[in-house]
């Protein structure tokens, strides 16, 4: 468990740091998050740190249990009411906070930072590779519920890491690739 932390902990400090260097004009573009300019994608990581689990739940009431539209309508107004330095300086002191996804544990929120980091640095061109073990326990984790919830289809289809040892589903078309696009694939993101 120590372990997972370390690695969580390490990831929002990268994010954190990559942050306080991106210029000003680039919280303003697109990320691979439809519609999300990079803001909306910060203020929805750090929102399980600004938010109470029974905040979270009103919210989420308000949205009839939907929580995507809850996660997006939160997002856009927490962007008109907070700073990119606000939401950086909440990152990075949150870095060791012990937020887990409902039913995702550590793992989940370790996949939480990564992909959403994925969707700023490449949508931004940003040359960053994500470590090896942190993917590793990302792709690990990974299941049908998963490409059930980004509405990816891989029937007939095998994923191959070219940079770790990791291959995903069966089939006679097989994709092969960096770990990390291949974990973009499988969460339906759109590459540019």
């Amino acid at each position: 468990m120590t372990e997972i932390r370390q690695l969580i902990a390490a990831e929002r400090h990268d994010l954190a740091t990559l942050l306080k260097e991106l210029p000003a004009t680039q919280w303003d573009a697109p990320t691979l998050c439809e519609g999300w300019r990079v803001r909306e994608v910060v203020a929805h990581v750090t929102m399980p740190y600004r938010y109470s689990t029974p905040r979270i739940l009103l919210e989420l009431f308000r949205s009839r249990g939907r929580f995507n539209p809850m996660a997006d309508r939160l997002a856009r107004r927490d962007t008109a009411e907070l700073s990119p330095t606000e939401l950086t300086e909440c990152l990075a002191a949150n870095v060791h906070h012990p937020w887990k996804p409902p039913g995702g544990g550590f793992e989940g929120a370790l996949s939480h930072d990564v992909i959403h980091g994925l969707d700023i640095t490449v949508a931004l061109g940003i040359d960053r590779t994500v470590p090896p073990e942190r993917l590793g326990i990302v792709l690990g984790g990974l299941s049908d519920k998963h490409l059930k919830y980004f509405g990816v289809d891989l029937t007939g289809t095998q994923l191959r890491a070219t940079d770790l040892d990791w291959s995903y589903g069966t089939g006679g078309k097989v994709i092969t690739g960096r770990a990390q696009d291949l974990l973009l694939k499988v969460c339906g993101r759109v590459v540019p």
